[in-house]
């Protein structure tokens, strides 16, 4: 069977060394001004703090479904999330296979004052500066696609420049990549491999999770990903543990995405 991470993976290695070579990191830093100097949002305190903990997320398209909603804008989605009460917006950047790009984050950024995830397959230092730059909260940091020893020294980075971090897994091996820098866990329903969809994942690592974290004195808030689409599973992912839910395709495969996750949201539990 194809594996598409791993033609994500060099796709965007050649992405990033091109971008690397028409903006120079020193360029970046220079043209990110007053950016830089912005105070984050801390995704990790808003899911902590809300009552829905969801993270509401932009994408256009994806390897397996194709395109869900080719023609969305960023000045129509992201308000409307925000109004309907997103605790966080993921917004992927990622322009071959998800028809994202920087661009969308950072208009999104100009647009709410809520936290923003920079999705991406993060493999180079260079992205982390990119995010800051274009207004990111927080980075996606997937286990999948970095050695725990990348992972570690990104997730460092990533604090340094007031970036907080969204460890990605799929496995209970991969809990081995869980480092101090972590601010949240989360556990991908999708196999990046096959990019087959399984929300049992999140329940069948969740035990494990926080016995790894409780052991290692570490508390990294907890996030389930992909394949969520009802609000009894959000309940009984709430119960294991959980405390943020990453939705994408549910409210992106409509015409209104907004007003779809008002009304997920509308039928959370109390």
């Amino acid at each position: 069977m194809k594996d598409i991470l791993q033609d994500i993976i060099a796709n965007k290695r050649i992405e990033v060394d091109r971008q690397k070579q028409a903006v120079r990191l020193q360029t970046l830093l220079a043209l990110g001004g007053e950016r830089l100097e912005r105070t984050t949002y801390s995704m990790r305190a808003s899911l902590a703090a809300s009552s829905s903990g969801i993270i509401a997320e932009f994408k256009r398209k994806s390897p397996s479904k194709g395109w869900l909603h080719p023609d969305a804008a960023v000045a129509e989605v992201i308000p409307a999330y925000k109004e309907a009460g997103a605790s966080a917006c993921s917004i992927l950047t990622d322009p071959q296979f998800f028809g994202g790009s920087l661009g969308d984050l950072c208009a999104a950024r100009k647009l709410v004052d809520i936290p923003l995830l920079r999705k991406d397959f993060i493999i180079d230092e260079y992205q982390l500066y990119q995010a800051r730059v274009m207004g990111a909260d927080a980075v996606l940091l997937i286990a999948a696609c970095l050695t725990p020893d990348q992972c570690l020294e990104l997730a460092e980075l990533a604090h340094t420049l007031q970036l907080e971090t969204l460890l990605e897994i799929h496995s209970e091996a991969e809990l081995d990549y869980l480092n101090p820098h972590i601010d949240m866990l989360g556990v991908n329903n999708r196999n990046l491999g096959t990019f087959h969809t399984d929300v049992a994942n999140s329940f069948r690592l969740a035990e494990k999770m926080q016995e790894i974290v409780k052991e290692k004195d570490l508390a990294p808030l907890l996030v389930s990903e992909s394949g969520i689409s009802s609000t009894e599973t959000v309940s009984q992912l709430r119960e294991a543990g959980f405390r943020g839910f990453l939705i994408g395709e549910t409210f992106m495969k409509t015409e209104q995405p907004g007003e779809t996750l008002a009304a997920f949201i509308g039928g959370l539990p109390c």
